[in-house]
């Protein structure tokens, strides 16, 4: 099994598209007002679909990697991008810095490098079970 995309909610899809783009993400489907999806330089897709109303308080968190978070952070400021909170290095090995789309979904850019996969913890083959 992989994961094949995220789908985002989202009120205000015209806002949304735009924020994706200045992220960006190259648009590849526009069924406005209710769906749009994006790719990422990789070729992982994720979607917006238009909903009534934003979700209160959910707690799912979107993670884009990228070389280097700082970098990313100004390029994205000087776009007009704002941050809930700054990068940093994470006891996890990570450098994260938070935001949010204009529904309230919360992003997280991110630089993992091997770690993602392959952290000091990782649990040993002999140790998993599949079901």
């Amino acid at each position: 099994m992989d994961l094949n995309q995220v789908t985002f909610t989202c009120v205000d899809y015209s806002a949304s598209v735009s924020f994706y783009k200045k992220l960006g993400f190259r648009q590849i489907v526009d069924n406005s007002p209710q769906y749009a999806r994006f790719e990422t330089a990789f070729g992982t897709t994720f979607s917006i679909h238009s909903v009534d109303s934003a979700a209160k308080d959910s707690k799912i968190i979107v993670y884009f990697e990228v070389d280097d978070v700082d970098a990313a952070v100004d390029q994205l400021r000087r776009r007009g991008i704002e941050f809930d909170a700054e990068p940093v290095d994470q006891e996890w090995l990570w450098r994260e810095a938070y935001l949010r789309d204009p529904a309230g979904n919360t992003l997280c850019i991110y630089h993992a490098g091997p770690n993602r996969r392959y952290p000091p913890w990782r649990v040993e083959e002999s140790s998993r079970e599949y079901r």
